[in-house]
């Protein structure tokens, strides 16, 4: 019998046929990433003739948090998806809720080594999600002075030691603006320099969205280069468009309903009239810390 085609990661083969894959394909457990806090498989799914590297993460490794007494990290991830594929953007891999070997789990697309088979993670380390353990190579930096230099955009100041602070800085780079949008939508508690994927192709990914959509404010994140500065054009249809397929009987609110509470998907829709209103990147609010820590 011949080997399954490996699948290539998305803007290559179509994201329906991957979604298929991901939900409908036979699960491999092949390592454990022991470094997340809560249970990440790295497993091959195989259907008809196609496969592909992905993380799978049971409902049942979750650590109960205090503060998402609703649902489970898993729905948050799916819903994250959702809302990344609504805008167009393609910022999440593609991402399903289905059963697993260890129960039902959320199974998501791997993105960075592994891509094509030759270096695929034996459990001895990595991140959460699956991806390389990276820090956003090339888009996050610590730089000397008070100053973000050109191309960069100035997030705080960090302690390195020895009474020493330098300036944490990222890319004023365009994908990662439509991510800081995306992560103000979705309410992202944990946006890490690790949670970053640059993939070959050129496009960026971001990942481990399971401290999403809270009601309150919990935005915690490392772009905060933007905030107060005015959204694009691009950012405010891409917005004006979203609001429309959040409303009551579209397809999306309809899913998002099934994976988050009422109260929650209340909040999604109230962010995004928010941020049209304002017509600017939000800023911290001060009540909760703005930054992750770790911050990779």
């Amino acid at each position: 019998m011949p080997a399954p085609e490996r699948v290539p990661a998305p803007g290559v083969s179509a994201t329906g046929e991957l979604e298929e894959l991901l939900a409908r394909g036979e699960l491999t457990v092949v390592g454990r990433i022991r470094e997340a806090s809560n249970a990440v498989l790295l497993c091959t799914v195989a259907y008809g003739g196609r496969s592909a590297d992905c993380v799978y993460k049971p409902v049942k490794g979750e650590r109960p948090l205090w503060d998402f007494p609703d649902g489970n990290l898993a729905q948050r991830e799916v819903a994250a998806y959702l809302v990344s594929e609504a805008t167009g953007w393609g910022l999440v891999p593609p991402t399903v809720l289905r059963d697993g070997p260890y129960g039902e789990g959320m199974v998501q697309l791997w993105i960075g080594p592994g891509d094509d088979g030759d270096d695929r993670d034996d459990g001895s380390g990595g991140d959460e999600s699956g991806g390389d353990g990276s820090d956003g190579s090339g888009l996050l930096a610590l730089v000397e002075g008070e100053e973000a230099g050109e191309g960069w955009k100035p997030v705080a100041l960090a302690d390195v030691g020895e009474g020493r602070t330098a300036l944490l800085v990222h890319a004023d780079d365009p994908r990662l603006r439509r991510l800081a949008v995306l992560d103000a939508v979705i309410n992202n508690g944990d946006r890490k320099g690790g949670h970053l994927l640059p993939a070959p192709d050129g496009r960026l990914y971001g990942i481990d969205h399971g401290v999403s959509f809270h009601r309150e404010d919990k935005l915690r994140t490392l772009l905060w280069g933007w905030a107060g500065e005015p959204l694009t054009d691009e950012a405010r249809e891409v917005l004006t468009a979203l609001a429309a397929r959040l409303a009551d009987g579209e397809p999306l609110a309809t899913r998002l309903a099934e994976l988050i509470t009422p109260v929650e998907l209340a909040a999604v829709r109230a962010r995004v009239a928010d941020l049209l209103r304002t017509g600017v990147h939000p800023q911290p609010s001060g009540q909760w810390p703005a930054i992750p820590w770790p911050p990779v």
